[in-house]
């Protein structure tokens, strides 16, 4: 029994002396600015106060929308590329546990009985010796190496932050899916809006066609003042009309964002209202915490980091600690015999002297894969802010165009009036208000275009800015 306890006891000694060879990780520095350059267009931008139980990543319950939480909700349980991106990070997952297994020895059983024949021209034992006979053997065989300059660690190491980076890679895809379903379900309200006014301009026309009737029985209109009204009204309804092609492309693609097939698909119409709210940005520095596809970039570096001390750990000679033993006879009746018990046991070391610089390739390979991670994430923080910052400026243009718009709303809606009232007394063309009601209804449809555009835009904000999530969410591992 002596040698069992001596070789855990070495087993151990080599354990606990073992290091990691390798640079540890040092998140790159990304300088951020104090603050966006176009905050603060729809007031002051004060940070909410929800719940304490709210969930801060379901952002677009913000919209007061109850068909869209429902679309949302299943946006997230039947997508198929959320799905897809779960499984990667499942198989990640999985990688660092295959990987953690290498820090363990290795057991092995067996169960073998052959027949055997010694050659008739081979000089047997003893006289007595039987040319044939049976070996049964029951092997049992530990192995182990111990992981005494880290490479196994720094691979673990590498694959955890790597799972970490896939984890981001969901969250990401989940922010970006749901992101395009919000502003498609907003932009099919936007076209529901739309349709309303021009169902509520239908009505205005055909009452204007039915004046412009009567005036002609009564000699105070012409033929072609008739037919001018009616061109306008046939007009705007093959405007409604065309609305449905748009509306109809919305809802297939909100159909395959939710899982489900698009024959058949419908979304009941329900126009757009509002302003869009206000949403808190934060400070720029946040938003490195904030944004998924950052925290997917610099768990990348992490991991590449740790694969440069897996590359510098070959430098070094493998210790591999192994037993083996069993019970072997040619007899089944002493296969159980203590006198049948064999074992052996003792270190192995295994050295690389000349690879032809092979080991110093793989150092800088990793060494570059790092430097080309870091490049990436710094892109992709530089694209961070100037999302933010787009939606920002777009959000704050628009509103100042919206409020412009909504001016030559009202002076057109006057325009009209008043031209309408000189047709009926007689001193105005029918093509003075037949103009009037073309600006008009143009105006009114560019505010309403205005009014999806805003609410979309802060859609568009609120993925920019991470939708809720937080880097903080990462799994451990």
């Amino acid at each position: 029994m002596r040698a069992p306890i001596l070789g855990t006891g070495l087993m151990a000694a080599l354990l606990l002396s073992g290091c990691k060879v390798g640079p540890n990780y040092k998140a790159p520095a990304m300088p951020a600015p104090p603050a966006y350059s176009d905050n603060g267009h729809n007031g002051p931008w004060q940070a909410a106060q929800p719940a304490d139980g709210a969930d801060r990543g379901a952002w677009w319950t913000i919209y007061n929308d109850a068909k869209l939480n429902e679309l949302e909700l299943q946006c997230a349980n039947a997508n198929q590329s959320i799905a897809a991106a779960l499984h990667a990070y499942e198989q990640a997952h999985d990688l660092v546990r295959e990987n953690r297994a290498s820090l363990f020895p290795t057991v092995g059983i067996g169960g073998f009985a052959n027949r055997n024949r010694i050659s008739s021209t081979k000089p047997l034992k003893s006289p007595t010796s039987p040319q044939d006979y049976w070996d049964f053997l029951i092997p049992l065989n530990i192995s182990w190496e111990p992981d005494l300059w880290g490479g196994i660690r720094r691979q673990i190491e590498s694959s955890a932050t790597a799972a970490q980076a896939s984890a981001a890679d969901l969250a990401n895809t989940k922010l970006s899916l749901q992101g395009t379903l919000a502003v498609t379900y907003l932009q099919l309200r936007g076209l529901d809006l739309q349709a309303q006014l021009l169902r509520s301009t239908l009505d205005a026309y055909t009452l204007s066609l039915k004046l412009t009737s009567d005036r002609q029985s009564g000699g105070l209109a012409s033929e072609s003042d008739v037919e001018q009204a009616k061109t306008l009204l046939e007009q705007t309804r093959a405007q409604l009309i065309d609305l449905g092609v748009q509306r109809a492309l919305y809802e297939h693609a909100i159909a395959v964002l939710v899982g489900v097939p698009a024959t058949g698909y419908t979304i009941a119409e329900q126009p757009l209202v509002g302003d869009p709210p206000s949403i808190p940005t934060g400070i720029p520095s946040e938003l490195l915490q904030r944004r998924p596809d950052i925290a997917a970039s610099e768990r990348r570096i992490a991991s590449a980091n740790a694969q440069i001390g897996v590359a510098k750990a070959a430098y070094y000679p493998n210790v591999t600690l192994g037993a083996s033993g069993g019970i072997e006879s040619d007899l089944v009746s002493q296969v159980f015999n203590s006198a049948s018990t064999t074992w052996s046991a003792g270190p192995g070391v295994n050295e690389t002297i000349i690879d032809g610089g092979r080991r110093r390739a793989q150092v800088d390979y990793a060494k570059a894969a790092r430097e080309q991670a870091t490049a990436v994430y710094r892109e992709q923080v530089l694209t961070a802010f100037r999302d933010v910052e787009d939606q920002l400026a777009t959000l704050r243009v628009l509103e100042e165009e919206a409020a412009v718009q909504d001016r030559a709303v009202a002076s057109a809606k006057r325009s009209t009036e008043l031209s309408t009232l000189r047709y009926k007394r007689g001193l105005a063309q029918y093509l003075e208000v037949l103009t009037n009601q073309t600006i008009e209804l143009t105006d009114e449809r560019t505010a309403a275009a205005l009014t999806a555009r805003r609410i979309v835009a802060s859609a568009q904000l609120q993925v920019a800015l991470g939708g809720g999530w937080n880097a903080t969410q990462l799994p451990k591992n």
